[in-house]
């Protein structure tokens, strides 16, 4: 493995940048101190440029390059989850009910190796903007930030960003050409009928029964409205109603989660789902309505990015340990909202042998942050050569 010597020096500094950040869990837009953190190590590497409060909480940093050039962008996550942590690490989460469970301290801590080597050695034309970003975690930080103009403020041309995979070895990338990871949306049926005594269900209008029929003809939208090689999940994941074993309750609430990488499949979807609640809605004598969330959209690389960036990692760890074609996931990722604006690439870095994300026992390897930043650093060079 060819990790960059000088970033190989960092080691045991980037683990403690880790493990401060992992002590220290902040959600959604309120990362003002991990924001704090990232500033403070910034500055003490001698970053050109740092803009702070992009999308509340969110921090751009400018390294200028020997000569003029492109601005190539590299982003990491800063959020973390409402969960409580179960690790028992020295490094625990000091934050009741919340942690880093899905390795965005990591994601922090390899942008931050990169940058200080860059900082260190320009050996790169043009400039690379360093993207903190919050609120990956269900608030679409990454929307909001191309939202306030990020992307044409910094004049960034590409994008790039990792995440780590639970499972791979430590030192593994893998990455896909096109769709790595799939929209996500939200649905969510409210049913209204006419409770009663269960002993008399005829004077009721049951929503039970409604909510019941519903959920089983959702199932046959994958089964008998698709195609079967276009990838699609529908899981419906809540159902609430009823009080008592005696009462027909008045509500039923139904919610889920769709999955697609085709906007002609969303769409699909969206005509059939509504179609089966006002079917079953009048069949069932109840009122129903859908509402339908769209959420972020599908994580597509571009080919040639990706190839490149690919061969990039191969350039660190060596061309067996990098998957260059893996195939999608059918989870999501808001640094999707990036990729529709500008060209680059979403990568995966092993994380070895870890409980997985989002799970209370979930760590970040601290060893996969001077290969995540090495591969940061390299592509810079290898993408804005100096001279």
């Amino acid at each position: 493995m060819a990790i960059v010597n000088r970033i190989a020096d960092y080691a045991e500094e980037m683990k403690v940048w880790r493990r401060h950040l992992h002590r220290h869990p902040e959600l959604q837009f309120d990362c003002h101190k991990t924001a704090a953190y990232v500033v403070a190590r910034l500055r003490e590497f001698g970053i050109d440029e740092i803009h702070e409060g992009i999308a509340t909480s969110g921090v751009v940093a400018i390294i200028n390059g020997q000569g003029a050039g492109p601005t190539i962008g590299l982003r990491a996550d800063m959020d973390a989850l409402p969960i409580l942590e179960t690790t028992g690490a020295d490094h625990a989460s000091t934050v009741e009910g919340k942690m880093h469970a899905c390795g965005h301290d990591g994601h922090t801590t390899m942008l931050l190796g990169a940058a200080k080597y860059l900082a260190e050695t320009r050996n790169f034309a043009g400039r690379v903007a360093l993207i903190f970003q919050p609120a990956e975690e269900g608030g679409g930080g990454a929307a909001v930030m191309v939202d306030e103009g990020v992307l044409d403020r910094f004049d960034i041309g590409s994008v790039f960003a990792l995440h780590n995979a639970p499972g791979s070895p430590v030192g593994h990338f893998y990455t896909t050409p096109g769709p790595i990871m799939a929209a996500a949306d939200t649905f969510e049926i409210h049913i209204k009928g006419s409770g009663g005594h269960g002993a008399m269900p005829h004077e009721t209008a049951d929503p039970v029964v409604a909510a019941v029929a519903i959920v089983s003809a959702i199932q046959t939208i994958v089964s008998r409205n698709h195609y079967a090689l276009n990838d699609l999940v529908i899981s419906v994941t809540q159902i609430h109603t009823g009080s008592a074993d005696n009462i027909v309750p008045e509500t039923a609430y139904i919610c889920g989660t769709v999955r697609t990488f085709d906007a002609t499949v969303q769409a699909m979807v969206i005509d059939r789902m509504q179609a089966i609640v006002d079917g079953q809605a009048a069949a069932y004598g109840v009122q129903a309505i859908l509402d339908f969330q769209k959420g972020y959209p599908a994580t597509i690389n571009h080919p040639e990015e990706a190839a490149f960036a690919a061969g990039v990692a191969a350039e660190i760890v060596g061309d067996a340990a990098v998957t260059p074609e893996a195939g999608r996931e059918m989870g999501a990722e808001d640094f999707s909202y990036m990729l529709e604006k500008r060209r680059g690439a979403y990568l995966f870095i092993g994380n070895g042998d870890s409980a997985g994300l989002h799970h209370p026992a979930y760590d970040f390897a601290d060893d996969a942050a001077p290969v995540g930043a090495s591969f940061f650093a390299r592509l810079v060079e290898r993408a804005q050569p100096a001279g």
